[in-house]
């Protein structure tokens, strides 16, 4: 099938226009390379698609259809060029859960101040990868292990582990937990993309563990009172929720935050965007470190 772009955007400027004189105008070709463009879109698609007469055109039943699909297509197109000659001047970075955490509106604003021409955008993708491997982002906040060989990463900072919990929860009375607390409980956790898992414990004294789907799922599940979960600190800064409760799991082991970006074909703004956040997950660690002197 010989279907044509410039087809279907000769279609949709002829009916927006009204005739086909301005339509030729909009495009700046002739009138009868309209009429042409118009007449091999049919002859491809078999079909009328416009009811002309001496003073009015309309779309037949099937250039309806057709109309509206070309619109589709057109705009899909116009993203493909306009996604393809602006991929330097925009950095998208793809988190499964909770971007930078407490860092998230810091790193926007020092972006903004520091890289004015290059557009930031955040995308959130609960996939292994955050985007990264579907082809959604240039980046991804990711707090597990890295698939190695296609993509490269680096580790920016640290986080601790939180117990989240029910209000009502026995736990909540407690400043802190530690894991043992959490051996006999049912675990939710997210197998996909989550930073928690059994292996956290000894075998012999591990949780039970339910699977859920997403950051959504998880904080209704624990609402209910008849699960917790474990995660880093960055979910405590992104999701307050009421009836949730979120305690420092003191004897976990932290979790490393690392940017990840494809390794043969990293954006030009990847080392700028890894040199910020690491800046700040240090200035963080500092100052607590300073806080306990």
């Amino acid at each position: 099938m010989d279907l044509e772009l410039r087809q279907l955007r000769c279609l949709v400027t002829i009916v927006d226009a009204g005739t086909f004189t301005d339509a030729a105008l909009e495009l700046g070709v002739s009138q009868a390379a309209v009429s042409r463009n118009l007449a091999s879109l049919e002859r491809v698609l078999g079909v009328r698609l416009l009811h002309r007469t001496s003073r009015s055109l309309e779309p037949t039943t099937a250039g309806v259809q057709v109309l509206a699909r070309a619109r589709h297509l057109l705009a899909e197109a116009d993203d493909l060029v306009r996604e393809a000659t602006t991929g330097h001047t925009r950095l998208r970075i793809g988190h499964a859960w909770s971007a930078m955490g407490r860092h998230t509106a810091e790193f926007q604003r020092r972006w903004a101040a520091r890289h004015p021409d290059v557009e930031l955008l955040l995308v959130r993708a609960n996939t292994a990868t955050a985007g990264l491997a579907e082809g959604l982002v240039d980046l991804a906040v990711v707090r597990h292990q890295v698939p190695a060989g296609k993509f490269a990463h680096a580790t920016v900072g640290h986080e601790d582990r939180y117990c989240a919990m029910a209000v009502d929860d026995p736990l909540a009375r407690r400043r802190t937990v530690a894991l043992a607390d959490l051996a006999s409980r049912l675990l939710v956790v997210d197998p996909r993309t989550g930073t928690t898992s059994a292996e956290l414990w000894p075998p012999e004294s591990r949780p039970r563990i339910e699977p859920t789907h997403d950051v959504d799922d998880w904080l209704a599940a624990i609402t209910t009172g008849r699960c917790v979960g474990v995660t880093p600190h960055s979910t405590v800064t992104q999701y307050r929720r009421d009836g949730i409760v979120y305690r420092r799991v003191r004897d976990a082991p932290p979790v490393p935050v690392r940017l990840a970006w494809r390794a043969h074909d990293p954006h030009p703004a990847t080392h700028a965007a890894v040199a910020l956040l690491g800046e700040l997950y240090r200035a963080k660690r500092e100052t607590a470190s300073a806080r306990h002197r």
